[in-house]
């Protein structure tokens, strides 16, 4: 059931320096491709990046990317916000979408036994522009999360959990 994978999901910043089989990360790309978005507008491109020199850098560039170091793959979304405002319907909407996307990687990468952790990039714009400067992306392509990826030299508690304190129900 999804429900265990949701449980299980966590939030790691430690890492076993290792390869992730690029088949793998092919699944995690599937997966976030399988996301929804507004009018099927798919508004994002992704990066992956194994090479050390770059994983490097953007942890210089992120206060809270410094697992970066360690891991030894990170997927960056980048929205393509142009590109989606071309339909008037889903104009604005490439936020949710690329949440939905980076969610479904999270989930699909415990599922697979990897461990994870993504970080927002979009909307803090000296990270944006940081992160554009590293990678070289055209002004059109905003990257919005680094999410790194890999085996878990270590597991957090479960931090999440259900609160009937945040549910209101109209009946």
């Amino acid at each position: 059931m999804i429900i265990k994978a949701i449980q299980n999901r966590r939030s790691t910043r430690k890492y076993v320096e290792n390869t992730i089989p690029r088949e793998k990360i092919e699944a995690l790309l599937e997966a976030a491709m399988l996301a929804p978005s507004a009018c099927n507008s798919r508004p994002w491109r992704f990066i992956v990046i194994t090479q050390r020199e770059v994983l490097n850098k953007l942890a210089d560039c992120h206060n809270y990317a410094k697992m970066l170091y360690k891991a030894p793959v990170t997927i960056v979304i980048c929205a393509l916000a142009d590109e989606q405002a071309k339909n008037d319907i889903a104009r604005g909407f490439y936020p949710q979408d690329c949440g939905a996307a980076t969610q479904n990687i999270l989930l699909q990468a415990t599922e697979m036994g990897l461990a994870s952790c993504w970080c927002g990039v979009y909307p803090k714009e000296p990270i944006v522009a940081a992160v554009r400067e590293i990678l070289a992306l055209p002004e059109d392509e905003i990257p919005f999360n680094i999410i790194a990826i890999g085996e878990a030299d270590d597991t957090p508690k479960m931090r999440g959990f259900y609160d009937v304190e945040k549910v209101r129900w109209i009946d």
